[in-house]
């Protein structure tokens, strides 16, 4: 509500406006939120209309998988809409990415596939381990010399964070929020 001040005589009057902020919104006005969603994580808006998040257990792994799903589709928009703004620039010349399965590459779609297999379920595991042991994963398995810095399961630090930034309440909020975006972004380039 805006409400004229009182004024010294000689003086202007200004306008002052007052607001009332919540702690936390109702992802359907006049539903209230499940008491297991309280606000704590970021991007939480009390949004679980099929009780998914109750156990503290599978929370834990559907808070990664949103944030890893999440970088995976910013990259996935960036990868589709650089390129081809690059090739109709006159800059590079690639396919569209909606053809680039029909592109010949340096092994069969199989041998790829058996690859990327390989790849992504170690990644996975060692995220997996990570998510049930925080800290477990710091070490590198094979180069001993390598190790992670103690962070925040899903915010690994060290050469992941080149610019060293922190893990802000704030930082976490956009991320997710962009994430959620690009997710979004990506249904609609394939649809």
């Amino acid at each position: 509500p805006s409400r004229l001040r009182r004024v010294r005589p000689g003086s202007k009057p200004t306008l002052a406006r007052s607001f009332k902020v919540e702690a936390k919104g109702e992802w359907l006005p006049g539903l209230s939120s499940p008491p297991y969603l309280n606000g704590s994580l970021p991007g939480d808006n009390g949004f679980d209309p099929l009780g998914l998040a109750e156990d503290p257990e599978s929370l834990k792994w559907y808070v990664q998988a949103e944030l890893v799903n999440g970088r995976w589709a910013m990259l996935g928009v960036v990868g589709m809409l650089i390129p081809e703004v690059l090739t109709s620039a006159g800059l590079i010349d690639v396919p569209k990415w909606y053809d680039a399965g029909k592109v010949e590459y340096f092994a069969s779609s199989s041998t790829l596939f058996v690859i990327e297999f390989i790849l992504f379920h170690y990644v996975e595991l060692r995220r997996w381990q990570d998510i049930k042991y925080p800290g477990s994963v710091n070490q590198d398995p094979l180069f001993k010399s390598y190790s992670l810095p103690p962070n925040e399961v899903g915010y690994p630090g060290g050469i992941f964070n080149p610019l060293n930034f922190s893990p802000s309440m704030e930082a976490k909020e956009k991320e997710l929020a962009n994430g959620r975006l690009a997710m979004l972004a990506f249904l609609g380039f394939i649809v």
